[in-house]
């Protein structure tokens, strides 16, 4: 996975009716921890890192780098959206294009919060690449995210197996700019 391109990073934060997203720092480690050794979070993502070695291994700054979105509650980290471009992805369909991805505490599902963060970065990718269309993989079994996907517009590209499940590919078309 590679970056965004020439997009300028940091971008300011981006505020919604309840959360921030912002670049990363250091006080948001402990949740990055929490959020990568959850099981609940990885059932569908091939189980939860061990917490020893995050703790050990994950930088003072976690996922710094273009395309990496805290989300933040009150104040406090509650999930991640990633935004990367996928130069040799293992889905012909969507080498090249960015992919969006999102991890979100367990104790944030359920209210609408990865909804509201996940259009809020599409939004501000749609500023800064117009014209340029994301895809969203997830698998089939996850109810919940092929739920998400179709909410923030993604259709279906194909389905394929992969990790021992199945799969689903999206493709959110590109936006024109408007003017």
């Amino acid at each position: 996975m590679t970056g965004l391109g020439s997009v300028a990073w940091p971008p300011a934060p981006i505020g919604t009716g309840r959360l921030v997203l912002r670049e990363p720092e250091a006080r948001d480690r402990a949740a990055f921890i929490e959020l990568l050794a959850s099981p609940e979070v990885h059932t569908y993502l091939g189980g939860p890192r061990p917490r020893d070695e995050l703790e050990r291994k994950l930088p003072e700054v976690p996922e710094r780098w273009p395309g990496s979105f805290v989300v933040e509650l009150d104040g406090a980290m509650i999930g991640q959206i990633l935004l990367r471009r996928a130069p040799e992805h293992h889905r012909p369909a969507a080498a090249g294009k960015a992919d969006l991805g999102y991890l979100f505490l367990p104790r944030a599902w359920g209210f609408g919060y990865a909804a509201e963060a996940c259009a809020a970065a599409l939004d501000w990718f749609d500023g800064v690449l117009p014209g340029e269309p994301v895809v969203l993989a997830t698998q089939t079994a996850n109810v919940g995210s092929m739920r998400l996907a179709a909410k923030l517009g993604f259709t279906e590209v194909e389905r394929f197996r992969a990790w021992d499940a199945d799969q689903w590919l999206g493709l959110r078309a590109p936006t024109t700019p408007s003017g």
